[in-house]
C-alpha cells in the first residue's frame, strides 16, 4: 500500500504540474497577440517524450525494451490507435454537450473500463469490485454534479454529443482493458508497454500530419521558429506527463487499470478536499455525502485486499496440513 500511496502522490504531482503547464501553453500569448493552438503536433511531442523517458527509465534500471512477438505488437498497436481516438472524440462532443456534462461522463469513467474488460476479453470480477465501481462513480458523480455553479452554461446537450462523449468512454475503456489482457498474458513491464504505446502513438499521429489536406505540421513548426519561447513550454510541458506517465504504467502493471482509474477519476474531489482545509472553501451536505461514498467504495476494497493478504500469510493448521499432505499421496498412489 505504500508504493501505491507514493504512485498516487506522484500522479497528482505530475498531472496537477501537467494541467498548468498545458494552460500556460495554449492561453500564453507569444508575440503579437498569437496563441498555440496546434494541439495534435503538441500530442506528437508528448508521446515521443514519454517514450524517450521509459527508454531512459528502462535502461537506468538495466531493462531493455525486450523481443515482442508479432501477435504482442499487434496488442501495442490495438492499444495506441483506441488511445489515440479517444481523444478528438472528447474534443469533438464539447461542441454538442456542456462542460459539466463532459466532467460527469468522466468521473463515470469506472463503468466503462469494467464493462468493456467484461466485454471484450470475459474477465470475471469479484462481487466487491462492482460494489466498489459502483460506490466510487456514485460518489464522484455526486460530488460533481452538486459542485454549486457560478454561471448558467447557455451550452444545450444533444444526443449526437452524448453519442461522441459515450465513444469516448467506450475508447478509453478499450485502451484500460486491453492494457490489463497484456499484462495478464505477456511477460511485459510498465515502461517497455510505455514506451511502444507511446512510440505507436505518435507514429500514427505524424502520420496524420503529413496528410496533405492538414497544414497543421507547417504551421507549428512555422509558430515554433518565430516564437522559441513556446518550445521550452513545450518541452516541460511534455517531460512533465512523461514522468507521471511512469507512475501511471507502474499501477496499470501492478494494481491493474480499475485501481488507476479510481486514482485519476478521484484526482479532482481529492484537489478540492484539500483547498477546503487549505483555503477554508465550502462543500454542500451533498458533496460531503459523495465523499463519504468514495471513502467507503475505497475503504471496501482496501479492507478485502487486506483480508485475502492476510489469509494467505496465515499457516494451515496442523490438521489442514496432515489433510493437504494425505490428498497428494492418495493423487500420486492413482
Amino acid at each position: 500500500m505504500l508504493r501505491l500511496g507514493l504512485c498516487v502522490l506522484g500522479i497528482y504531482a505530475c498531472f496537477l504540474s501537467w494541467g498548468v503547464l498545458q494552460e500556460r501553453v495554449s492561453t500564453t500569448t507569444y508575440g503579437e497577440g498569437q496563441k498555440f493552438r496546434f494541439f495534435i503536433f503538441l500530442n506528437v511531442i508528448q508521446s515521443l517524450s514519454a517514450s524517450i523517458v521509459a527508454y531512459a527509465y528502462l535502461k537506468f534500471n538495466r531493462r531493455d525494451l525486450g523481443n515482442p512477438s508479432w501477435d504482442l505488437l499487434k496488442n501495442y498497436i490495438q492499444v495506441a490507435i483506441t488511445n489515440v481516438l479517444a481523444s478528438p472524440f472528447g474534443y469533438a462532443s464539447l461542441k454538442h454537450i456542456d462542460y459539466p456534462t463532459l466532467i460527469l461522463g468522466k468521473s463515470c469513467k469506472l463503468v466503462p473500463v469494467m464493462l468493456m474488460n467484461v466485454v471484450l476479453y470475459r474477465r470475471k470480477f469479484p462481487f466487491y469490485k462492482y460494489v466498489t465501481v459502483f460506490l466510487v462513480t456514485l460518489g464522484v458523480s455526486a460530488f460533481m454534479l452538486l459542485q454549486p455553479v457560478k454561471k448558467a452554461s447557455s451550452s444545450v446537450n444533444s444526443l449526437y454529443g452524448l453519442f461522441l462523449l459515450t465513444i469516448n468512454l467506450l475508447m478509453d475503456g478499450a485502451t484500460n482493458s486491453t492494457q490489463d489482457q497484456i499484462f495478464r498474458k505477456y511477460k511485459v513491464n510498465g515502461q517497455q508497454m510505455m514506451f511502444f504505446m507511446n512510440l505507436i502513438g505518435s507514429g500514427l499521429m505524424f502520420l496524420w500530419l503529413l496528410n496533405p489536406l492538414n497544414s497543421e505540421l507547417s504551421e507549428a513548426l512555422n509558430f515554433c521558429a518565430m516564437y522559441p519561447a513556446v518550445i521550452k513550454d513545450i518541452l516541460t510541458f511534455s517531460f512533465c506527463g512523461a514522468v507521471g506517465q511512469c507512475f501511471i504504467f507502474y499501477v496499470l502493471e501492478s494494481y491493474g487499470s480499475l485501481s488507476l482509474v479510481t486514482v485519476t477519476v478521484t484526482r479532482k474531489m481529492f484537489t478540492m478536499l484539500l483547498s477546503v482545509f487549505w483555503f477554508n472553501h465550502e462543500f454542500s451536505s451533498g458533496q460531503w455525502i459523495g465523499v463519504s461514498l468514495v471513502f467507503v467504495g475505497i475503504g471496501l476494497e482496501a479492507y478485502v485486499k487486506r483480508v485475502e493478504t492476510l489469509s494467505k500469510q496465515r499457516p494451515s493448521s496442523p490438521v489442514q496440513t496432515q489433510f493437504a499432505i494425505t490428498k497428494k499421496e492418495a493423487k500420486k498412489s492413482l
